[in-house]
């Protein structure tokens, strides 16, 4: 069986864009602006911090261009500057991860859509997505981390300079709380 060497298909516009070609730094954004900004937002758990974070993120990925070695996917790359603004944006509001006797009333949640007005399949998922927003930043973080992202317990403790334990035990907090935010609001 012959081996098949990994080639980004953005390779040539990626190219593009170590020249400044600003077409092809316009397509780039175009390709990756939206599931770049979704896994900030979910990090960041707040639109605006996820919109400034996209912008920061696109123009360090153009300024750093030549650092990009291609040993992954160009995608693959931004999203880790994107995930890396996201967390020091967090920190940057004094991330604290949530001690184990802290409770949380979710005082200021906003309104949820009943079953009734809207499929039962979206209405679930509309009333998870604000549930995780509805978690401390630590917990959504390592959350976010885990189940969205992919990264294993050993790399979040990585990213965000705690122990594995620490990350095994923020996610299984943030499952358990997760779950009350989602008996609280009807799923069961």
């Amino acid at each position: 069986m012959e081996a098949v060497a990994y080639v980004d298909i953005n390779a040539p516009l990626v190219e593009r864009c170590r020249l400044g070609d600003r077409r092809a730094q316009a397509e780039i954004y175009k390709r990756y602006a939206k599931a770049m900004f979704n896994a900030s937002l979910r990090i960041t758990g707040d639109y605006a911090e996820a919109e400034d974070v996209l912008q920061e993120s696109f123009l360090s990925a153009f300024r750093e261009l030549h650092t990009y070695k291609g040993d992954s996917s160009f995608g693959s790359w931004l999203k880790r500057i994107v995930i890396n603004k996201s967390i020091n944006c967090l920190r940057n509001r004094r991330l604290q991860l949530v001690p184990l006797a802290e409770q949380h009333d979710g005082a200021g949640s906003e309104e949820f859509v009943t079953p009734g007005e809207a499929d039962d399949v979206q209405w679930r998922a509309d009333v998870l997505r604000r549930c995780i927003q509805e978690l401390p930043d630590g917990y959504r973080l390592v959350l976010t981390l885990y189940l969205l992202e992919g990264y294993d317990h050993g790399e979040i403790a990585t990213i965000l300079d705690i122990t594995e334990s620490t990350s095994k035990s923020q996610y299984s907090r943030a499952r358990k709380k997760l779950l009350e935010l989602a008996r609280e609001h009807g799923l069961s």
